[in-house]
């Protein structure tokens, strides 16, 4: 139906930066809203950020930190990551809502998760 893949993750030094990529195929018609979700070892999943036409959201312990955008052309969402946190070490997933062609279902894509890893 719907595949995303994501790249951009690695091991990096606290303060560091990462730029996350993810990119969607298959069956697209339109992709309502992006975003990212990351699962630390030992937690839940949880949201990181998300973007929706214009309008973006990010959980509080991201703000100020991370940036979300999209390339609604290309398909493709980013998650810019600066200074970086020992506690932001997770596997981050794309996720996106899809309208899919050309049966105008609504999907709910998820990517395999790329690692990031973040050292003190």
């Amino acid at each position: 139906q719907v595949q995303l893949v994501e790249s951009g993750g690695g091991l990096v030094q606290a303060g560091g930066s990462l730029r996350l990529s993810c990119t969607a195929s298959g069956r697209i018609f339109v992709i309502n809203a992006m975003g990212w979700y990351r699962q630390a070892p030992g937690k839940q999943r949880e949201l990181v950020a998300t973007i929706t036409g214009g309008i973006t959201n990010y959980a509080d312990s991201v703000k100020g930190r991370f940036t979300i955008s999209r390339d609604n052309a290309k398909n493709m969402v980013y998650l810019q990551m600066n200074s970086l946190k020992p506690e932001d070490t997770a596997v981050y997933y794309c996720n996106a809502g899809v309208l899919t062609a050309p049966d105008l279902r609504l999907y709910d894509a998820w990517g395999r998760g790329t690692q990031v890893s973040v050292s003190s």
